[in-house]
């Protein structure tokens, strides 16, 4: 695997918000939901999510940096009862009989050198935990991965089949009202632990697509209704859609350019889980493109009534 900090592009003098935002990047560019049927994409993605994992990870960056474990998150200690190393035996191979020999003769035991290093290197990489006895039980990494939604997708959840970096996939069930950046967690579903040790979680960084007629402020859908000349002044009932579907709306009699009206509980989940935002309807009124000559006459024979002033008070 390659140098996790070259993965991502970052220095290994990144910040923890650096490498985030890195990892977002590459993660909404190779993910294999918008990439279908490219395996490079597939692979790209893979190698990024788990450079994250390892780096996101404060212990384990730690440890890689230092040299105790690899860009795979593997202990980089070297095994003394392997072939070639300084106490490697002759003939067929390593230890024969059990045993190696020093430099005046004398026999060491493979326990012997289980002993000698494990007191060295406080028992890592032989299997013992201290004074001996087994390795502690460790809890497994978490695995990331980003998730891009569309704006109604988000507001609305669900259920989503989602692949994780390991190669399973696995339907998950989002809550309503998701923002973008929000992290899904899934239990148990991340790296297997070591000795026994539970696994680590899932985390699922929520990418939502700007849609073109809604936009988000807390629990509030916001949205531009345009609307004719005759609608405006006339009044009118229209269709206006919402994240939930369509629905009928009244614009009042005289309604001006930038009058806003509001569709109580169409907005999204609030924080409380229990109740629903608003969305707000601002009234744009929309002229003829191209002119309409009709409209032009019309308006040319049109007298405001005395004393109206659109600018009053603007005069200065």
């Amino acid at each position: 695997m390659n140098n996790p900090y070259e993965t991502l592009g970052v220095p290994p003098t990144a910040t923890a918000d650096e490498i985030r935002k890195a990892y977002r990047k590459l993660a909404k560019q190779h993910h294999p939901d918008l990439n279908p049927g490219k395996a490079e994409s597939e692979r790209r993605f893979k190698d990024v999510t788990a450079a994250y994992n390892l780096l996101s990870d404060a212990e384990k960056r730690a440890r890689f940096d230092r040299g105790e474990i690899d860009a795979a998150g593997q202990e980089r200690g070297f095994n003394p009862f392997q072939g070639g190393g300084p106490f490697h035996g002759g003939g067929g191979g390593p230890f024969q009989g059990g045993f190696a020999r020093g430099r005046g003769g004398e026999s060491f035991s493979a326990e012997d050198l289980q002993d000698a290093f494990g007191n060295l290197f406080g028992n890592r990489g032989f299997g013992f935990g201290a004074a001996g006895g087994p390795r502690p039980r460790a809890r497994g990494g978490n695995l990331s991965l980003s998730l891009p939604l569309d704006f109604v997708e988000a507001a609305k959840g669900g259920k989503r089949r989602v692949t994780l970096p390991d190669g399973r996939s696995l339907d998950v069930d989002l809550p309503a009202g998701l923002e973008d950046g929000a992290t899904v967690r899934l239990k148990g579903q991340g790296l297997p632990g070591a000795s026994g040790g539970p696994p680590g979680d899932a985390l699922i960084t929520v990418s939502v697509r700007p849609h073109p007629w809604f936009r988000r402020e807390g629990g509030a859908v916001h949205l531009d209704l345009p609307v004719t000349l005759a609608e405006a002044v006339l009044g009118a009932r229209v269709r206006v859609p919402t994240v939930d579907g369509a629905v009928m709306l009244a614009i009042p009699r005289g309604a001006n350019n930038g009058t806003r009206l509001r569709l109580k509980g169409k907005g999204l989940p609030e924080a409380d889980g229990r109740s629903r935002g608003d969305q707000f309807v601002t009234v744009r009124i929309a002229l003829p493109d191209p002119p309409d000559p009709a409209l032009e006459a019309f308006v040319k024979g049109y007298t405001p009534p005395e004393g109206y002033n659109p600018r009053k008070g603007m005069e200065g």
